[in-house]
């Protein structure tokens, strides 16, 4: 059958749905978008029970507030890394900094924004070591990498196929960044840069990043070259 690979839009956010032998979800949006999860995958004639496992790329409020719906909704397993576990089961709330001039402003301008923002707390069911894991247990040809960079507890899911998961290790989306590229938020600038390399010796062909669209791995490689 091959591995197909769906985008499913949930606000500002783009989680993905990867379907194998088995189904995969990775990243869980903003809050309050269960609906529009259910309706996207309805669409592609999934229930939800057939979805096994949710693999969250790291855990800013952005890409976890609605995890809680859509675990309670599919039965789904959680998967978070361990640096981060707390974030999403006690409903924290953290802004990265900015590495440039236009990330720093955003960053300021968000976090301004986050005592409106509401993460429901969710139960982790498992903790991502910097070991990763195999998705083969999930049917899934692949396997989650520990990225750190844009946060301590970053992952990355990269397909055998070659396409790469990366969160928020890169961003194709305005207002964030113009063209596809690194990001314009980090922890460690550095590390986010190592992590990549990693990545890319590992065969990246094609980056999915949660802001934006996919674009290829050429272009991250000539950026750091």
């Amino acid at each position: 059958m091959g591995i197909n690979i769906y985008p499913i839009h949930l606000g500002f956010d783009c989680c993905y749905l990867i379907q194998d032998k088995g189904i995969i979800v990775i990243d869980g949006g903003t809050p309050g978008k269960i609906k529009a999860f259910l309706k996207g995958i309805g669409k592609l004639s999934i229930r939800p029970e057939q979805i096994k496992l949710i693999v969250i790329t790291h855990g800013h409020w952005d890409h976890i507030s609605s995890v809680k719906d859509i675990k309670e909704k599919t039965g789904a397993k959680i998967a978070i890394h361990e640096t981060e576990k707390e974030w999403l089961e006690k409903g924290l709330k953290s802004m990265p900094p900015g590495v440039n001039l236009w990330g720093r402003f955003l960053s300021k301008a968000m976090t301004m924004c986050l005592p409106l923002i509401k993460v429901p707390a969710a139960p982790v069911d498992i903790v991502i070591g910097n070991e990763g894991f195999s998705l083969a247990e999930y049917g899934i040809s692949g396997r989650v990498i520990y990225t750190l960079g844009h946060s301590s507890g970053s992952v990355s899911v990269l397909l055998d196929t070659g396409d790469a998961f990366v969160g928020d290790m890169a961003m194709n989306e305005f207002p964030l960044t113009l063209r596809p590229g690194l990001p314009v938020f980090a922890e460690d600038f550095d590390k986010l840069q190592e992590s990549w390399l990693m990545l890319l010796n590992q065969g990246v062909k094609t980056v999915y990043p949660s802001h934006g669209k996919p674009f290829p791995a050429s272009i991250i490689r000539g950026l750091l070259s």
